[in-house]
């Protein structure tokens, strides 16, 4: 009687095991999702972007959508997880972009108010450094070094708003990306001839 517990155990298990193999396989039918196509397999809008930000609309959390349409006669399946056909007009996708926090600080007036009044703290307290630009103004810009110093900072922009948003600045414009080295940064190592 044992050896039919057993026996019926064993035959309960193989069939749970097709059924989920089998499961498994009708749910991979090899068809890729709209965003793992590969570049050229698809097209990407340019995001609309807002005049007074100069940020893609609806940008949040430093991340913007942008629809992306696959090439006609691409089978794939969309955001929806619908499999189709595309003719090149349906939206498959919508691939995320970084964008950046502004709250109206512009990086023009910050340079001109450091260039030309920075040695009375205007660029100081514009930025919202109301203590510094104190300081500037009643010590005439820290005898004219300072304001040096603070016009080199704010236009290389490693000094931005006090409130931790960064400059308005034109989208398609000259910004800098600061890179950072951290613990997953890999290194590769250079071959000297």
């Amino acid at each position: 009687m044992a050896l039919s517990g057993g026996l019926w155990f064993l035959t309960a298990g193989i069939s749970v095991l097709w059924w989920s193999h089998s499961v498994c396989v009708a749910a991979d039918d090899g068809i890729l999702k709209c965003d793992e196509l590969r570049l050229g397999q698809y097209v990407c809008k340019v995001p609309e972007i807002n005049p007074a930000t100069q940020e893609p609309v609806k940008c949040a959390n430093y991340t913007a959508f942008a629809p992306c349409q696959p090439a006609p006669n691409i089978f794939c399946k969309n955001y929806e997880g619908i499999v189709k056909n595309f003719t090149g007009e349906e939206i498959g996708f919508y691939r995320p972009f970084p964008c950046r926090n502004v709250n109206g600080y512009s990086y023009k007036v910050a340079v001109a108010l450091s260039l030309f009044l920075g040695w009375l703290g205007a660029d100081r307290f514009y930025l919202g450094y109301p203590a510094l630009g104190m300081l500037k103004f009643c010590t005439v810009g820290f005898c004219g070094i300072g304001s040096l110093i603070d016009f080199i900072l704010i236009s290389m922009q490693i000094v931005g708003p006090s409130d931790g948003s960064s400059y308005i600045i034109d989208y398609y414009g000259a910004r800098l990306v600061h890179l950072t080295i951290n613990n997953e940064t890999f290194r590769e190592s250079q071959l000297y001839p």
